[in-house]
C-alpha cells in the first residue's frame, strides 16, 4: 500500500500509531471472514480479533460494510497503477481490468463480502465507493491513452462494475470474470484507434 493511503482512513488522517491499529483491524477483519462469513462478522468480532477494545474499533469504521469497504480498498493501494506505456491501449486496458477482477479472488470470503459493503449505504462507505470508482476510472483513462472516446471508458466502467457484482454474488469466479472482462473489453475497444 501507499504510503499515504496507509495514513489516510475515511474518517480522518492518522497517526502513525492509528494507522497500526487500522491495520491490525483490517487483517483481523479478513481472519474473521474467513471463519465467519460476511453475515457472521462484527465489528466487535474483529476488534477482539485484533486485540483492541470495540470502542476504538468504533472510531475508526461506523460499521461492518465500512470495514470490509476499507480492506478493499487497501487491497486496490497495493495493485501498482503504472501500465508499461510499450503496450497496446487493448492490451494495457485488458491489464487493468484483470487486476481489479482479481483483486479479492485469493480470498473468497472477503470478496463475497467486498460486493455487499460496497453496496452499502453507509455514508463512509458511500466516501469509500467513489474514491474506488474514481481510482478506477484514473486506471482505465491512462491505459486508454490519449484520444480515447468518453464512450468507451463508459461503457469499461460498466463493463468491470457488472463484472464484479456478478463474481461477487456467485455467478462466476473472479478468473472467470477475469476472462470475461478481457473478451468485453475487446469488443468495446474494437475499432478505437
Amino acid at each position: 500500500m501507499s504510503s499515504e493511503a496507509k495514513f489516510e482512513s475515511t474518517r480522518r488522517r492518522l497517526t502513525e500509531q492509528q494507522a497500526e491499529t487500522v491495520d491490525k483491524l483490517t487483517t483481523a477483519a479478513v481472519a474473521v471472514l474467513r471463519e465467519q462469513g460476511f453475515s457472521g462478522l462484527t465489528v466487535r468480532m474483529v476488534a477482539a480479533e485484533a486485540g483492541v477494545a470495540a470502542a476504538t474499533a468504533y472510531t475508526y469504521f461506523s460499521s461492518k460494510s465500512h470495514l470490509v469497504a476499507e480492506v478493499f480498498w487497501r487491497r486496490l493501494n497495493e495493485v501498482p497503477r503504472e501500465v508499461p506505456t510499450d503496450l497496446d491501449p487493448v492490451t494495457r486496458v485488458c491489464r487493468v481490468l484483470r487486476d481489479v477482477a482479481l483483486l479479492v479472488s485469493d480470498e473468497p470470503a472477503l470478496a463475497a463480502a467486498s460486493t455487499t459493503a460496497i453496496l452499502g449505504n453507509d455514508p463512509d462507505v458511500e466516501h469509500l465507493r467513489l474514491r474506488i470508482g474514481m481510482d478506477i476510472r484514473g486506471r482505465l483513462i491512462a491505459a486508454l491513452g490519449p484520444g480515447h472516446a468518453p464512450e468507451v471508458l463508459d461503457a469499461l466502467e460498466i463493463a468491470w462494475s457488472g463484472a464484479l457484482v456478478r463474481a461477487g454474488m456467485g455467478y462466476e469466479s473472479y478468473e472467470q470474470i477475469a476472462d470475461r472482462l478481457e473478451t468485453t473489453a475487446k469488443l468495446i475497444m474494437a475499432g478505437q484507434k
